[in-house]
């Protein structure tokens, strides 16, 4: 079997970490699966990209693009000018995506355009908000894929509603989460590096206790009265405990040019920090303050409380089992849901996203359809 896996940002690298390591799992037991790696360059900084495939034993790419301009509709120019000759070259089985980024769209498109089937992994997720591009990215990828891989019971149900279900020419899975995966593989292990836990230890004091936020999605970070309001939130948690903010490029730049700047004593601002040392700052803190819809689950994984600064989530089973708060974007209620959520007892035997196999099931999928 020929995969051609296609990333481009610091989620899919985690991911995507999990499946090679799957992959080299099955060839140990006399498959033959050639798995080529494609980075589009949509995180193209360093600390967002190069890192994560050093740290988590990806292997190198074996076609690496540029695509990284700031207009949405040259960034998918750039990464189908550059997928298509490469696809045309390897004639893959199947092209595989992950999530909801442009990279998936891109790959999806450039895939279903050659006739190529598309396997998208975390098939299924619906927020319900049409104004985030990951909405529309995961919709159209899931109409154009033949093998969809879901995580939750919950994404079945979703496709089904949309006229997508198992059938002899589509393949709809529930396989779990394959970021618990990567975290099961790396979470005993992982503590920030020395320099990174000294900084921990003097702005968390004798108690040790500090909330960990992260900010990217476009909706929040281009809008000046959301990202305004949401930096006054996180001033208000600092207040009384501190604040570790690994700072996306991105939203340094809109902070910048909104003229927002975050000069707290209490706020420890950071260029972004990899997959181990993340994993460390999770393990470590009391809570966390995101929008992102990986580091939700790795919170819980590692079973730290969340506050999702966002109005909707594509994870419900994290709301409604309490280990998740919808804060929304406005100063107050952010507080007020840290607040909450730090006075909470939580009940972490719960088992919401499969038990860590993933890269199997998908992988045996594959082999199985591919073979008939």
């Amino acid at each position: 079997m020929k995969i051609v896996t296609i990333l481009g940002a610091r989620p899919q690298f985690v991911k995507a970490s999990a499946l090679s390591r799957g992959v080299a799992a099955l060839n140990r037991e006399g498959n033959s699966i050639t798995e080529s790696i494609v980075h589009t360059g949509q995180h193209y900084d360093i600390d967002m990209s190069d890192v994560f495939f050093s740290e988590l034993n990806i292997p190198r790419p074996k076609l690496k693009l540029a695509a990284s301009a700031s207009d949405r509709t040259l960034r998918f120019s750039e990464m189908l000018a550059g997928l298509s000759p490469f696809l045309l070259q390897e004639k893959p089985d199947v092209v595989l995506v992950f999530g909801d980024t442009d990279t998936t769209l891109a790959g999806a498109l450039a895939a279903s355009h050659l006739s190529i089937p598309v396997a998208h992994v975390e098939a299924g997720l619906r927020s319900f908000n049409t104004a985030m591009p990951e909405e529309t990215n995961r919709v159209l990828t899931d109409h154009m894929a033949s093998y969809l891989f879901c995580p939750t019971t919950t994404a079945i149900t979703n496709l089904a509603h949309e006229g997508i279900a198992d059938s002899d020419s589509i393949k709809v899975v529930q396989c779990g989460d394959i970021q618990l995966e990567t975290l099961k593989h790396y979470a005993q292990t992982s503590e920030p590096n020395p320099a990174l836990k000294q900084q921990l230890d003097t702005l968390a004091g004798e108690n040790g206790q500090f909330a960990l936020v992260t900010l990217h999605r476009a909706e929040n970070t281009s809008d000046r009265g959301r990202l305004s309001g949401m930096l006054d939130g996180i001033r208000k948690v600092a207040k009384s405990l501190p604040v570790v903010f690994p700072v996306h490029p991105g939203t340094r730049k809109k902070m910048q040019e909104f003229g927002l700047p975050l000069e707290d004593e209490n706020i420890l601002l950071l260029h972004p920090v990899g997959f181990l040392d993340m994993i460390g700052l999770l393990k470590r803190a009391s809570l966390v303050m995101t929008d992102s819809g990986g580091l939700q689950k790795e919170a819980y994984f590692l079973q730290t409380p969340c506050v999702t600064l966002r109005r909707e989530t594509e994870w419900v089973e994290l709301v409604e089992h309490g280990f998740n708060d919808l804060a929304g974007v406005e100063a107050e209620s952010i507080a007020t849901s840290v607040k909450s959520m730090l006075n909470k007892q939580y009940d972490w035997g719960h088992t919401l996203y499969g038990k860590g196999d993933t890269s199997h099931v998908i992988l045996e999928t594959l082999i199985r359809s591919l073979n008939k």
